[in-house]
């Protein structure tokens, strides 16, 4: 397993294992490029024996003060390997020098965040459910 923070070498293709489990209307493989391509911050866990990408996290920041984390997700079959972990120390370390780091989570996952040095807070939300797969 290797972890890359940028797209170089990586194409739509090697993104096509299974991302957004459970999700009604996930994001086709194209879009998902865009996504990754269009954050400012990335980090992705690269199976180097299928070079198939296994799992990412994602962060938006205005550069200064704040950053936003909206993704992490590691494909079913690599879940309890530590890569998600990996991910987001990793994505912490490149996001060490921001005031803000926020992140918004299901109560299930809150216990595995604040095992990497998060806070739980109390947070608001819009969610257009029709528009799950991209604009």
């Amino acid at each position: 397993m290797i972890y890359l923070d940028s797209l170089e070498g990586i194409n739509a293709t090697q993104l096509d294992t299974g991302f957004f489990h459970g999700w009604p209307s996930p994001p086709p493989i194209h879009k998902f490029y865009e996504i990754l391509k269009n954050s400012t911050f990335i980090c992705l866990a690269l199976d180097t024996d299928t070079k198939q990408v296994v799992g990412f996290i994602n962060a938006l920041s205005d550069k200064i003060l704040t950053a936003y984390i909206p993704l992490l997700e590691v494909i079913p079959e690599y879940q309890g390997k530590g890569i998600g972990t990996e991910l987001v120390l990793r994505m912490k370390e490149q996001l060490k020098d921001f005031y803000m780091i926020d992140l918004l989570c299901d109560e299930n996952t809150q216990e595995f965040y604040s095992h990497i040095g998060m806070i739980r807070a109390t947070g608001m939300m819009i969610r257009n459910y029709n528009n799950q797969s991209g604009k």
